[in-house]
């Protein structure tokens, strides 16, 4: 969430800003912002007056004032007058201040200044790329929900009688695979100094609008009717939330956090896209990196990010790029993301497989998670990173599209082989 002040005091460059986003009219809430502030000082005056008149009663009875007296009696008449005026603000401001909270809400993340201008995915920029060596040789490739089938390694038939279309069962050796990149993975990240949660995957809606999924993304939630409870969109959730309304200290951060766990997403938006495979589906499994940082290296943290999300790749030597996201294209809560994109030969070209963000603190202003200096007065909203490290279901995918070989197998990736106990996936 933005800061009203800051929208109120630099009102010209915030619109500059999300002007590079969309289109955002700030006058209604700059309106009851200005509305709020004269019911507020309103207030403050008669609450200041109040307070005056109860020192003046103690005042005339102590000076030896009747206390049943008309002089005291005026008085608390008029104190009882100024409590009844300020009653009648309260409510008021309260609403103003609401109705501002709803407006707030679904203004997104400014973009950084770094981050590429532009309007659609066609303006992001490709920063590296890495294991051109390692793309297959162009033949004819199967997409994987094809190798997948015909290793009986998957489902999706079966999961649509069980559930609906967008899931997916995994068979054996499927299920093996999808179990070994979780334990890499994580494996991974813990060697690289994350703490790994387990968090749960059903939260509350404060968690969700804490970490920028309500009331935006309502619509692509699954949520359980009976309970303010939602299954978990991803584990970026209840990881925000972990800190939510606390105040920790500066010595603290960074704080480096990792965790699996399914998700759960409507993919509201994308009616008619990758109807089939594992890129696309309502549950799957991923493994998320979250960062509480100082606001100071917030930037360095994210590339610090971005190559622990590299590296998964790198040690399953799957060909990808990294792609910088332009300003209409970033996430609702982010200021600059990298996106990781790992080659799929049956698609010819690379396809998301990560997102890297720096929120700054726009997680840390929803959720109130503050730091606080040694020696210093007051506190300051932490800054916010995450990125899928990564998600299963599309490495899997990945794996099974690079990794295909001319008898129909598949080799292992030489990472995964002490998980899984093969080397290679074969039918039957």
């Amino acid at each position: 969430m933005l800061d009203i002040k800051l929208i109120r005091n630099q009102t010209e460059q915030v619109k500059a800003a999300l002007s590079k986003r969309g289109n955002y009219d700030l006058q209604p809430l700059l309106s009851l912002d200005e509305q709020q502030r004269e019911i507020e000082q309103q207030r403050s005056e008669l609450q200041a007056r109040s307070n005056e008149v109860g020192k003046s009663v103690g005042q005339k009875i102590r000076e030896g004032a009747d206390p049943k007296g008309d002089e005291v009696a005026a008085l608390r008449e008029e104190g009882n007058r100024v409590k009844h005026q300020i009653g009648e603000l309260e409510p008021q401001e309260r609403e103003l201040k609401a109705q501002m909270e709803e407006i707030l809400l679904m203004i997104p993340n400014l973009p950084s200044e770094s981050t590429p201008l532009g309007k659609r995915e066609d303006d992001n920029v490709e920063v590296r790329r890495w294991g051109d060596e390692y793309i297959p040789a162009k033949d004819d490739r199967l997409a994987h929900y094809e190798i997948g089938e015909k290793l009986g390694i998957m489902s999706f038939e079966r999961s649509a009688k069980i559930a609906q279309s967008r899931f997916v069962t995994l068979i054996g050796a499927g299920a093996a695979l999808e179990r070994s990149l979780i334990s890499f993975m994580l494996a991974r990240h813990t060697g690289a100094g994350y703490t790994e949660m387990l968090p749960p995957i059903l939260v509350n809606s404060a968690s969700m609008q804490g970490s920028g999924q309500l009331p935006k993304f309502a619509e692509d939630g699954f949520k359980c009717d009976r309970d303010d409870l939602w299954l978990t969109p991803t584990a970026e959730v209840p990881l925000t939330n972990f800190h939510r309304d606390e105040v920790l200290e500066a010595d603290q951060l960074p704080i480096n956090y990792c965790a699996y766990t399914p998700c759960f997403r409507r993919e509201a938006g994308s009616y008619g896209r990758d109807t089939r495979g594992l890129i696309r589906l309502h549950q799957f499994n991923k493994v998320e990196m979250y960062k509480f940082v100082h606001p100071d290296h917030s930037f360095d943290e994210l590339e610090k990010l971005t190559r622990d999300a590299e590296d998964i790749l790198q040690q399953l030597k799957l060909p990808y790029r990294v792609v910088e996201l332009c300003t209409g294209d970033i996430g609702f809560s982010a200021a600059k993301t990298y996106d990781l994109e790992v080659w799929l030969p049956s698609s010819d070209k690379y396809r998301e497989i990560s997102s890297c963000s720096n929120c700054v603190d726009f997680q840390g202003r929803r959720a109130n998670i503050r730091f606080k200096a040694a020696g210093k007065k007051g506190t300051q909203f932490v800054h916010t990173l995450n990125g899928s490290g990564l998600a299963v279901g599309r490495t899997m995918a990945a794996i099974l599209e690079n990794y295909q070989q001319p008898d129909g197998s598949v080799k292992v990736p030489e990472v995964l082989q002490k998980y899984m106990g093969v080397d290679a996936i074969s039918a039957g």
